[in-house]
């Protein structure tokens, strides 16, 4: 009881969750922000249970309760569509065997015990022991790429006593007791046992992880499966790989917080300071009490230290509105509201699949700027999980596919002369099958026939050698003619424990050598059209030390072959026969066009060789010590005096402009890590075909490490081999073992390294492995923002561990996407985020939170300023309406819609211009200086409202027509005019993308607090007990020298900004001033500016020219695009940002 207790205060969680869904919380205040709790104080100390101001408790409740209001309203939605997307998983079918049948449920409820069925192509739905298959063996192949990247099948298999029980009422019997380890991350390690009672007899069985099917893996090539829940819910290995997600914060949010710190100070020093002087001014008694205000005995009799504490308190309600409570409301809005732009973005969207971009949590739009690091997988992410056959060299002859069939680049039998010829005719082929179908294996070519015999035994060797499955769906329709067949790939199904092996298979199939599947030790093969049969005698299998692969078989014949399959490496050392000095030319030719390479060979034993071959892997592999040291010596023993047959080179095809998109990173400033669970040589391939390598690059390994003192040894020759080669560029290859050593003791030297390395790719990676890398590069000194892309669950934690987290919606499933902040369909798409709408955002919000600040120092400092003059009485300078209104009605549309709709550079430019990106990478727009000039600039416009007030109308007692000379609320009402009008137009200075929604919000704000104005005091309002303002604003209005005041003073502000702004952009442009005045591309058809104007110009039109120039503005109406076909990313701009024309005419 007590610990459900503690459970339900949420002191002692729960062993075990069955789900995880999120519910909408409403996270008040959110975490990691920064609320100063002063605003809650100021409603209480307002509200007169302490004091007595001028202004009302709604002026400082109000903004609050509507910033509280709306921020929990976005919250709320986004979580609630994280609700949503959860339920999907957590409520998907899911069948288990009760009471003697199959009841259907949804996969959150799954207990611990439960017998599910999951039929092929499901995804298991919980960590299950296979207790039985379709098959008689009791075994079932499984893919895991959602889980660790890689895309081969595996092989499970079921204890023998329950493989037999395959229907749902002979599991239904089944007495059984499941003892396994407590849940631990590992994906690849499970120990346990089954205690199965047959007959009143317990037979026990181990378990290992070849019996457990993770949740996330998916069924291939069986048709359906039962298995035992052992871990459910949050206790699944790919649950527990899930790092906990925490609350993400922007680089945008921190600077934020820093500077309502310094607001803070200065509002508590603008307090003390007026609270100090008060009582040095009423240091004189003619001050202290004047005649027309006499205090009473209490206030007389009353501490002087509440009093100087109320008063003090006092001065901070009166100055509280210097820190912009309405910028939360605002930021909020224009996160949410902006985030709508990512999934309206037609550039973004996917046809073949489908899928536009999706934005999970707008809270991290300005960091999609800010990128410093890119940690991307390599499966599904810059891959299409596709393995294309492309080349070959067969007996020393290159050749490559095009259209189905073999074409060669030398001299055939056929053609004596000419490149790329094909290799035979089809009447030819036709002519010798015969005799090819019936020669034995010889090895020197002599005729045509022995041209056709050698091709014949390389796809043989390709055809046996592998371990790949095929699905029960057969069809006797194969191609009888090699090199062009009427074969079509979807007649077989393969299923391959590499993906080279399948690409493979399915190659020489289309060239007429089809693999048509095994039964027991029997693999048949249909050569020519005919049906052989090889007896499999041994497989050896593949290890990383020997980097090759072989199998034993027996020919129809009865010889005895052995054929090897590995890298050139490690097969070409072993060879004494075939063309060895062409095919390793050709091997480096098909390394440089980055495809994947592997040499087959074969040797032929005689039935004496086999015998001592048998003998010595019977012993090897029955050895109890030292197994696999034996085993190693007797595949080398094997392995060797190889005839060469040739190499492959398969291509793994990469997603569509990967190459482009990752140079782009590097040319923005970008470091981009491959982190990838799939092997070092394969990693590899892939990082030098997508341009993450470079031929050039010099590639350093840290591989194999066994030891720390080993690793560090290793680091330091690294580091020192970095400072004496003079490689501009460095690469840095690490497995995950070397990592976690790496890590684990000498992080400092490892990080070194990785600094000088332009590109670095992890392999061999667990899932949370990847998010210790990403978090290692967070807390280094530099603190760099980072960004993690995947496709597959086994991505989660780094996508949760990064500043940014986006996943792909690819073919490994939904969990990446689902916990991602953003998801995009495919890996090229990532350019355009970062450098369209990253840049874009981040100069908005930059541009916000900077425009808040000194718009809110311009509305107080003059309150401030006015205290000198009213002996510090706290009497306001404003009207409590103009206090609450300012920021929530007159100023707070223009910098909103700005935020929204703001493109200070064409989008095309910035995508085509990856360096612009550096222009504000590191917070620039956001950093101290900046700030301070904003500060400074607010309190200059400030000074020049209220003093320019004073000193031109302050005194002047002639003003009005009745002869009545302006008031308190009269001189108010003027500053404030003054300061609405200025701060509109300096947010108008800051636009350079006008659109009718700009113009309207902009000029109607000014036009909306005139007409207000008069609204509000021309009426006597029977709702309001006291109106201060009545009759006031018409009266300033009808005075010639108030509108003379105001126009002064709005241009005197102003003049100086834009001063400044010319002189900057003459004499000190930035990179992205640069671009808003030069002709970037041809896609912008004007030689003087981004604007185009039109022949009949007036005399003041080149004026306006020269400055919209300077300034960087450009009318939509006036831009003129005409995207050119051989611009790079994207040929059109769809995007739902371009507002403006898109029409091909020329200026």
């Amino acid at each position: 009881m007590w610990r459900w207790v503690r459970q339900q205060l949420g002191f002692d969680p729960p062993h075990q969750s069955d789900t995880r869904t999120i519910y909408i919380a409403n996270r008040f205040p959110q975490y990691g922000h920064y609320t100063p709790q002063k605003f809650i104080d100021n409603r209480i100390i307002s509200s007169k249970l302490m004091i007595d101001t001028p202004t009302s408790p709604v002026t400082s409740g109000l903004p609050l309760f509507f910033v509280i209001t709306v921020t929990a309203i976005k919250q709320g939605y986004e979580d609630w569509l994280r609700h949503i997307s959860d339920n999907e998983v957590n409520g998907a079918p899911v069948y288990v065997v009760r009471s003697g049948g199959l009841v259907t449920t949804r996969s959150k409820n799954i207990r611990v015990g439960d017998i599910v069925r999951v039929a092929k192509n499901e995804i298991f739905p919980a960590d299950l022991v296979l207790l039985s298959s379709d098959r008689l063996d009791g075994s079932c192949h499984v893919t895991t790429a959602s889980l660790d990247g890689e895309t081969n099948l595996k092989t499970h298999v079921a204890v023998p006593e329950t493989a037999v029980l395959q229907t749902v009422a002979n599991l239904d019997t089944l007495i059984a007791v499941v003892e396994c380890q407590q849940p631990e991350a590992d994906l690849y390690r499970f120990m346990g046992r089954m205690t199965i009672t047959q007959q009143m007899e317990e037979i026990v069985r181990p378990l290992g992880p070849e019996s457990l099917l993770l949740r996330g893996a998916r069924l291939k090539n069986t048709k359906e499966i039962f298995g035992v829940a052992v871990y459910t819910g949050m206790e699944t290995k790919m649950a527990l790989n899930y790092k906990s997600k925490s609350q993400k914060r922007s680089a945008v949010e921190k600077s934020m917080n820093t500077f309502l710190i310094i607001y803070l100070i200065i509002l508590i020093s603008e307090a003390i300071i007026s609270t100090i002087l008060k009582y040095t001014w009423q240091a004189e008694e003619k001050w202290d009490e004047p005649w027309y205000n006499q205090k009473t005995e209490h206030q007389r009799n009353s501490s002087k230290i509440l009093k100087f504490i109320s008063d003090f308190l006092a001065f901070l309600v009166l100055y509280n509105f210097i820190i912009p409570i309405s910028l939360y409301v605002t930021v909020e809005l224009q996160k949410f509201l902006g985030s709508f732009f990512i999934g309206w973005d037609l550039d973004l969207y996917h046809e073949e699949s489908d899928e536009k971009a999706q934005v999970n949590t707008s809270d991290l739009n300005e960091e999609l700027g800010q990128v410093e690091y890119v940690f991307t997988d390599k499966t599904g992410t810059l891959t299409e999980n596709e393995m294309q056959f492309r080349e070959c060299s067969i007996n020393g002859t290159k050749y490559q596919e095009i259209n189905g069939r073999l074409v060669s680049e030398g001299p055939t039998p056929d053609s004596s002369e000419g490149n790329l010829s094909y290799l035979t005719s089809l009447s030819h082929v036709n002519n010798l099958s015969h005799l090819a179908a019936g020669s034995s294996f010889r090895t020197s070519p002599e005729n045509g026939t022995e041209l056709i015999k050698e091709h014949d035994l390389f796809f043989k060797a390709v055809s046996l050698c592998h371990t790949v499955q095929i699905s029960s769906v057969q069809t006797d329709s194969i191609g009888d003619g090699p090199w062009q067949s009427s074969f079509a790939p979807a007649q077989l199904e393969y299923y391959a424990s590499s993906p080279d092996e399948k690409a493979l298979v399915e190659a020489a199939a289309r060239f007429g050598i089809v693999f048509v599947g095994n039964s027991g030790e029997i693999m048949e093969v249909k050569t020519l059209g005919k049906l052989e049969r090889y007896k499999l005698l041994h497989i050896l299998e593949f290890d990383p030390d020997r980097r090759r692969m072989s199998v034993i078989v027996q020919a129809p014949s009865g010889e005895k072959l052995l054929f090897v399959k590995g890298a050139e490496s490690s097969i070409l050392p072993e060879c004494i026969g075939g063309e060895i000095e062409k095919t390793k030319i050709h091997v480096d030719e098909f390394a440089l066009k980055g495809l994947r390479t592997l040499c087959m060979a074969y040797r032929q034993f005689t039935s004496k060789e086999y015998e001592e071959i048998n003998r010595r892997l019977f012993e090897a592999r029955t050895a109890l010590q030292q197994r696999e040291e034996k085993l190693a010596g007797v595949f080398q023993f094997i392995e060797k005096d190889l005839i060469l047959l040739g190499a492959t080179a398969v291509e793994d095809k990469l997603q569509d402009k990967v190459r482009e998109t990752i140079e782009a990173l590097r040319m923005a400033g970008i470091k981009v890590w491959v982190l990838t669970g799939d092997k070092h040589e394969t990693a590899v391939s892939v990082s030098l075909s997508c341009g993450h390598f470079h031929r050039t690059m010099n590639i350093l390994e840290l591989l194999n490490q066994k030891s720390d003192s080993e690793c560090a040894e290793k680091l330091g020759q690294l580091a020192r081999r970095i400072r004496e080669d003079h490689v501009i560029q460095h690469g840095l290859v690490v497995d995950g073992t070397s990592l976690s050593l790496a890590l684990r003791e000498h992080e400092k030297l490892f990080m070194d390294v990785c600094r000088h390395c332009s590109a670095v790719m992890c392999c061999r990676m667990a899932p949370l492995q990847k998010a210790k890398v990403i978090r290692l590069i967070k807390i280094s000194p530099e603190k760099p923002i980072t960004l993690a892309i995947g496709d597959g669950a086994n991505d989660v934690s780094m996508i949760q561990e990064a500043h940014v987290g986006i996943g792909i919606m690819g073919k490994e499933g939904r969990q990446a996407a689902r916990n991602s902040d953003y998801a995009i369909a495919r890996f090229k798409f990532l350019s355009k985020l970062l450098f369209v709408h990253g840049h874009f955002y981040y100069i908005r919000i930059a541009t916000l939170v900077q425009y808040f600040f000194y718009k809110n120092v311009c509305f107080i400092t003059p309150q401030f300023l006015y205290q000198f003059y009213c002996l510090f009485s706290q009497q306001t300078l404003y009207d409590s309406v103009y206090l609450t209104l300012y920021n929530i009605c007159f100023t707070s549309l223009p910098i909103l819609i700005y935020s929204l709709l703001e493109q200070h550079i064409d989008p095309h430019v910035l995508q085509n211009k990856p360096t612009l990106y550096r222009d504000i990478s590191k917070n620039r727009q956001l950093s101290m200086k900046t700030f301070l000039y904003w500060t400074t600039l607010g309190f200059s416009h400030a000074f020049i409202f209220f003093f320019g007030s004073y000193f031109l109308i302050g005194k002047d007692t002639s003003l009005l027509g009745n002869g009545q000379m302006f008031g308190n609320w009269t001189f108010g009402t003027l500053v404030f005019t003054v300061m609405v009008i200025t701060v509109t137009a300096k947010m108008a200075l800051e636009t350079h993308f006008w659109t009718w929604i700009n113009h309207l919000v902009t000029w109607g704000s000014i036009l909306f607090y005139f007409v207000f104005s008069l609204f509000y005091g021309g009426i006597l309002w029977p709702f309001l007990s006291s109106q201060n303002m009545y009759f006031v604003f018409i009266q300033l209005l009808s005075s010639g020298s108030a509108w003379f005041a105001i126009i002064l003073m709005v241009f005197t502000c102003l003049f100086l900004d834009i001063v400044k702004k010319v002189f900057d952009r003459q004499f000190h442009p930035t990179n992205i001033e640069k671009a808003q005045l030069t002709e970037t591309n041809s896609s912008i058809k004007c030689l003087d500016s981004m604007c185009c104007f039109s022949e009949g110009e007036t005399a003041c039109a080149s004026v306006g020219r020269m400055l919209e120039r300077v300034i960087g503005r450009c009318s939509p109406s006036h831009v003129s695009r005409s995207w050119s076909a051989s611009d790079p990313f994207y040929t059109n701009d769809r995007s739902i940002l371009t507002l403006s024309t898109m029409d091909s005419s020329t200026c």
